[in-house]
């Protein structure tokens, strides 16, 4: 483990922890309005995050990079034995048992920082050249995105299977691809779009397409937009929430918690949380100027962001009407304890990375001299 140092206080992200810890609070305090018991789970799973956070953060990430590819591969296999291992809720074969337990786990939330840290692994071994990645290095690159999209889409959950595949390419798009390989893979998705449609997609998915095209939106989606527009510019007190206590909008503390959050704090508490999460999209795309040279801590970063903009503008925009209705929390204000667990790991491997930096830039310059 990595020694205290004062060193740890001065080199730490604080903007981090104040635009995370409020958000944090204020989705705290929306469930506890809602429901007291999962007001008590959501504090167990909060505990179990700051855990997490607090052991990636001490661990030796850059001395353990070679572990790197092993967890990729376990986790690859894990997410292989759901195929014949899994066990199938609403239809959907996710999930796989703990033996001699009543709990299970869902290897494509625990593949999430896996897979962050293998791309970072690659770029890291492999930098771009001035001009971008060739074809060669982009199409292994594309491997390790395209493997565990296939394979999560496959149980089916297209939805995070997805969400791995834009953060993959989307930070490959920023650290640098030649820009001719780019419009060959947007003419090639424009000109297979409609085979995608009809032959690959499931009949729910379809329909979720569907209700999402529709003239009328579905029931969800209605009780929804009640929900935000009954909040008006500076929402209700908590007793007059109707929408949400009396079960009007569903999974008020879930999937449409921001709906939740307009009924009760109105316009202002939405352009809140909203600016709060855009704060901490580009203060972390901004680390891409400050960590130049390091490619591992710059992927990670970006990936992060990525997560952190698509989980937020797909869950605002199905509440909203504006994407289908999927089950794509907001990070750290969504009630669950997989999507909290995996954040707050992602910024504790982020924050060590940032953090013990200058250890790396110690040993190198004893390696120069």
């Amino acid at each position: 483990m990595i020694k205290l140092d004062r060193r740890i206080l001065t080199h730490f992200d604080f903007v981090q922890p104040l635009l995370v810890l409020p958000i944090i609070a204020i989705s705290f305090l929306l469930i506890y309005e809602a429901n007291t018991r999962l007001a008590e789970k959501q504090f167990i799973y909060t505990l179990v995050g700051f855990v997490g956070f607090t052991f990636f953060f001490f661990l030796p990430l850059r001395r353990l990079m070679w572990l790197i590819p092993v967890l990729y591969w376990i986790n690859i296999a894990l997410l292989l034995s759901v195929d014949i291992f899994g066990v199938e809720k609403l239809g959907a074969r996710r999930w796989l048992e703990i033996p001699f337990t009543h709990f299970t786990i869902q290897p494509s939330e625990i593949f999430k920082p896996s897979f962050i840290l293998m791309l970072a692994y690659l770029i890291y071994q492999n930098p771009p050249s001035p001009n971008g990645y060739g074809l060669k290095q982009f199409l292994k690159l594309s491997f390790y995105i395209l493997l565990p999209f296939l394979l999560i889409a496959g149980e089916p959950d297209l939805g995070t299977a997805l969400v791995l595949l834009i953060v993959g390419f989307g930070t490959l798009f920023i650290i640098g691809v030649n820009y001719k390989i780019w419009l060959g893979i947007f003419l090639a998705i424009a000109i297979a779009s409609p085979i995608i449609y009809s032959d690959f997609l499931k009949p729910y998915q379809k329909q979720r397409i569907h209700d999402f095209l529709a003239e009328e939106p579905s029931y969800h989606v209605k009780q929804s937009i009640i929900a935000i527009g009954s909040g008006g510019l500076s929402g209700k007190k908590a007793d007059e929430a109707t929408q949400t206590h009396f079960k009007f909008l569903p999974i008020s503390t879930s999937d449409f918690i921001f709906a939740y959050l307009s009924e009760r704090f109105g316009f202002i508490g939405a352009v809140i949380i909203i600016l709060l999460y855009t704060l901490l999209i580009f203060h972390l795309l901004s680390l891409n100027y400050k960590l130049k040279d390091d490619y591992f801590t710059r992927v990670v970063t970006n990936c992060i962001a990525l997560f952190i903009f698509i989980y937020v503008a797909v869950n605002i925009s199905m509440t909203i009407g504006f994407a289908p209705v999927v089950g794509i929390p907001m990070p750290f204000f969504s009630h669950g304890g997989s999507s909290f667990a995996t954040f707050m790991i992602f910024f504790g491997i982020l924050q060590n990375l940032i953090t013990f930096r200058y250890l790396a830039i110690e040993k190198a310059v004893k390696i120069k001299f």
